[in-house]
C-alpha cells in the first residue's frame, strides 16, 4: 500500500527538478507587476540599460497565455503568440507611437478578433522567471534576446536596450523620442534583481508625470459648462482626493468616465504639504481588467 503512494511523491519531485524556470509560472496568473519610479537625476548612467517608454498594454506571458497585470487572460488569437518561447515575459501589447486606444480596444474584447490584434506586437522588456530572483537584469535580457531571436515571430519583439554614458546624451534621445512622438524612456539597472512592485531599480524618464486614480463622483460644471461634466472627484490609491477639471473633450464632458472608473491623469509635480498633484488633466480611461 505504500509503494504507490512512494511512486507519486517520486514523480511530483522528479518533475520539480526537471522542470525549467518558466514552468513554475504557466497556468497561473502574473505577479504584481515591477512598477516604476521617476527619473531624478544624479546617477552613475553607465550601471544603466535604456529603452523606449512604449505607450501600451501592460501585458504577462506565462510561456502558454498572455495575461493582463490585473491577472485576466487575454483574448490573443492562437496565430498571435504560436512558435513563442515557453517562458515568462513581462512586456507590452503596443500597436506604435501614439495608437494606444488601438492596443486597449483589442486587449479589452472578450473573444479574439483576428483584424483587433493585426496591428500589435508584443514588446517584450524582461524574463522574470529566468535564473531565479537574484539573476541581473542584464543576465535576463541576454536570455530574452537568445529566446526571441530563436523564435523569430514577428509579433514577438524583444525592445532594444542601450547604454548611455552622460546625463546629457539621456536627455538627448528623451528629446528625439518624444519629437517622434514617444512617450518617454525607461531605465533599468543592469545589475538588479526582479521584484514586483513599485522599484528604485525601475525608472521612467518623461517630459510630464502622470499616474491613475479612481472615479469618486462627476461635479457639476458652470459656465459653458453647465449642465454637463465639470470636474471628476477622484481618489488615488493612497486614498487622497482632488479633482480633474481639464483635459476633456466635449463629448467626454457629456458622457463622462461612469464612477468606479479607473483614469490615467497628467500633471506637473506635486504640492508641497499635500502631496497633490499640481495642474492634473485628464488623459483617458483605463479599461477594466487591464
Amino acid at each position: 500500500m505504500l509503494w504507490p503512494m512512494r511512486r507519486r511523491r517520486f514523480f511530483r519531485l522528479f518533475a520539480l527538478l526537471v522542470a525549467p524556470p518558466w514552468a513554475a509560472a504557466q497556468g497561473e496568473a502574473p505577479p504584481a507587476p515591477q512598477l516604476a519610479r521617476s527619473y531624478r537625476g544624479g546617477l552613475h548612467l553607465p550601471d544603466w540599460l535604456v529603452s523606449e517608454k512604449y505607450d501600451g498594454v501592460r501585458a504577462w506571458w506565462d510561456g502558454q497565455a498572455l495575461y493582463s497585470r490585473t491577472g485576466r487572460r487575454l483574448p490573443a488569437p492562437a496565430w498571435f503568440t504560436e512558435g513563442w518561447p515557453r517562458m515568462a515575459l513581462d512586456g507590452e501589447l503596443w500597436a506604435g507611437r501614439g495608437a494606444f486606444e488601438q492596443a486597449q480596444s483589442a486587449a479589452a474584447r472578450q473573444q479574439p478578433d483576428d483584424a483587433a490584434w493585426r496591428g500589435l506586437r508584443f514588446m517584450a522588456f524582461d524574463a522574470p522567471r529566468h535564473g531565479g530572483p537574484a539573476t541581473p537584469f542584464a543576465e535576463r535580457l541576454t536570455a530574452l534576446q537568445a529566446a526571441i531571436g530563436r523564435a523569430g515571430r514577428p509579433t514577438l519583439q524583444a525592445v532594444p536596450q542601450r547604454r548611455v554614458a552622460t546625463e546629457a546624451e539621456l536627455l538627448a534621445w528623451l528629446r528625439e523620442v518624444t519629437r517622434g512622438g514617444g512617450e518617454g524612456l525607461m531605465l533599468h539597472r543592469a545589475d538588479a534583481p526582479w521584484q514586483s512592485g513599485r522599484s528604485g531599480q525601475l525608472l521612467k524618464l518623461k517630459p510630464h508625470e502622470d499616474a491613475e486614480a479612481r472615479v469618486i463622483a462627476h461635479l457639476p460644471g458652470k459656465g459653458r459648462h453647465a449642465g454637463r461634466l465639470g470636474a471628476l472627484l477622484v481618489q488615488t490609491p493612497e486614498g487622497r482626493r482632488f479633482r480633474i477639471g481639464s483635459g476633456f473633450t466635449d463629448a467626454q464632458r457629456e458622457a463622462p468616465p461612469p464612477v468606479g472608473a479607473w483614469v490615467t491623469y497628467r500633471y506637473r509635480g506635486l504640492h508641497e504639504g499635500s502631496g497633490l498633484p499640481r495642474f492634473a488633466t485628464f488623459l483617458r480611461v483605463r479599461e477594466e481588467g487591464l
